[in-house]
């Protein structure tokens, strides 16, 4: 008698998309895009000198900003046709079309003077200091570092010192 309203009510959840806590841990999957099937939020980077950031997924709607800094990495939180919701790393956002993003990866430096060593280790010497907020390319990703290239020079620094890479992110 009891169980046949704990069965309605976890399957009236199941219908809605929403799981009980335990065992949406134990079946939880990655959100994907449904355009592109690729894993949401993820971090692209801008390829335009400009990009206008639009209030929603069309051209008819209102602009309420423009990147200005090329290969600026950016998240993409949703998809909708030929365009992506991004969010920067100050947390503001709105829609970009596809076409001005690129799979390129570029992060920013979130450490002033961040260390860019030879090797990921932080007892090898240091090649170059980069500035907070410096744009560099991110070339490769172990668990605690990345290389990266920044203005010609090349290093690894400790990823958690970046933005525009998870944690748990790896790249050969």
């Amino acid at each position: 008698m009891f169980r046949r309203p704990l069965i309605h009510a976890l399957l009236g959840l199941a219908l809605l998309g929403a799981m009980p806590v335990g065992l949406a841990a134990e079946t939880a999957k990655p959100e994907r895009g449904p355009v592109t099937n690729l894993p949401l939020p993820r971090y692209v980077s801008v390829k335009a000198a400009e990009a206008n950031v639009r209030r929603g997924p069309s051209l008819t709607h209102r602009i309420d900003w423009v990147f200005k800094r090329r290969n600026m990495p950016v998240e993409i939180t949703a998809e909708y046709g030929h365009w992506r919701r991004v969010r920067d790393r100050d947390g503001a956002g709105g829609w970009v079309h596809y076409s001005l993003l690129s799979g390129v990866r570029h992060v920013i430096v979130d450490h002033d003077m961040l260390a860019l060593h030879v090797r990921p280790d932080p007892k090898t010497a240091i090649s170059a200091r980069v500035e907070l907020g410096v744009i560099a390319r991110m070339e490769k990703c172990t668990p605690d570092w990345c290389r990266l290239n920044a203005g010609g020079y090349r290093g690894w620094a400790l990823k958690d010192k970046l933005w525009g890479v998870k944690p748990e992110e790896l790249k050969d």
